[in-house]
């Protein structure tokens, strides 16, 4: 955690510097005023306060132990204290709240927001009376925003595969954020990796050998999946290419490129379909599935997310 801290700040405090020389005079602070910022932290918190939570777990390969339980603002705070860097944490937020915040900002119909990237989550709109856990004062809109923190579902509906069972049973997370495994940027690479090599071992699609490098976990990224996803080319040169840049696996024919495809096809139309049906899911618990009489027009989901 301390090392994370101080690798953290050294990124900030380089962010800050450039900031402060690209704003220009019209944003200065006026003295003995404090720059506010706001902190986007996406992983589970347990939040107390508009600037404060403890972090519950780690998500998305991260996995340091002794920050579990530890107050996020105010240990950022204490290191930006120490390093003179005078600035207060007014906000914390989930990154799906502040795509939400962001949405409703420049379209008044946004109601759920949905990331897509490294991980997933989604956040919506929901009335207060609809929320058991909550026990404070009823806001004047009778609303609340909730952080769903989706990418942590588990359901026994969930289509399952022998390789979604040993990339979880593998992860630093077993038995956590299953959704998420099943559905974001960190794990799709790495699903079609294991479907392939297991082609390789059965069918030989390869050759007689099965290249060392298809063993390696995670060697294989989602970009690159996507990348030979969208090869349009008449002879898939970008399937070929990424195979022997990545995989170290030459002279592929186009049979084989176009059997990497159809692969790629079905990891992604998975995810595709999971994060939908995710989002209908939302809708119908908000009653937004169907057109209904007197009820909104229309309700915008808005999308983040490098995946997306």
């Amino acid at each position: 955690w301390l090392g994370l801290q101080k690798h953290f700040l050294i990124i900030l405090r380089q962010n800050l510097q450039n900031l402060s020389t690209e704003e220009g005079e019209k944003f200065q602070q006026p003295p003995g005023k404090q720059r506010e910022l706001g902190f986007t932290f996406s992983f589970p918190v347990m939040q107390t306060s508009i600037n404060s939570g403890t972090i519950m777990r780690w998500t998305k390969g991260f996995s340091i132990d002794d920050a579990v339980g530890q107050d996020v603002v105010g240990e950022l705070a204490k290191a930006m204290k120490r390093k003179g860097v005078d600035m207060r944490v007014s906000a914390l937020v989930n990154d799906t709240v502040g795509t939400l915040a962001g949405g409703k900002y420049t379209h008044n119909d946004v109601a759920v927001a949905v990331i897509l990237g490294t991980g997933t989550n989604a956040a919506y709109v929901e009335r207060v009376q609809a929320i058991p856990k909550w026990h404070g004062p009823v806001p004047k809109s009778g609303e609340m925003v909730i952080n769903m923190e989706w990418g942590n579902f588990r359901s026994s509906h969930l289509p399952l595969t022998q390789y979604d069972h040993a990339l979880d049973t593998n992860s630093l997370n077993p038995g956590d954020q299953i959704f998420e495994k099943m559905t974001s940027g960190m794990y799709l690479g790495e699903i079609l990796r294991r479907v392939l090599l297991r082609v390789a071992e059965e069918a030989g699609i390869f050759g007689d050998e099965v290249p060392p490098k298809l063993k390696s976990p995670f060697v294989l990224r989602t970009p690159d999946m996507s990348a030979m996803h969208h090869d349009a080319s008449s002879d898939l040169r970008v399937v070929g290419d990424k195979l022997k840049d990545i995989l170290e696996i030459s002279n592929t024919s186009l049979k084989t490129r176009r059997l990497v495809i159809e692969l790629c096809n079905i990891v992604a139309t998975r995810g595709a379909r999971l994060a939908a049906a995710g989002i209908l899911g939302i809708l119908k618990k908000m009653g937004r599935d169907t057109p209904r009489q007197g009820g909104p027009e229309k309700t915008v989901v808005a999308m983040d997310g490098g995946l997306y």
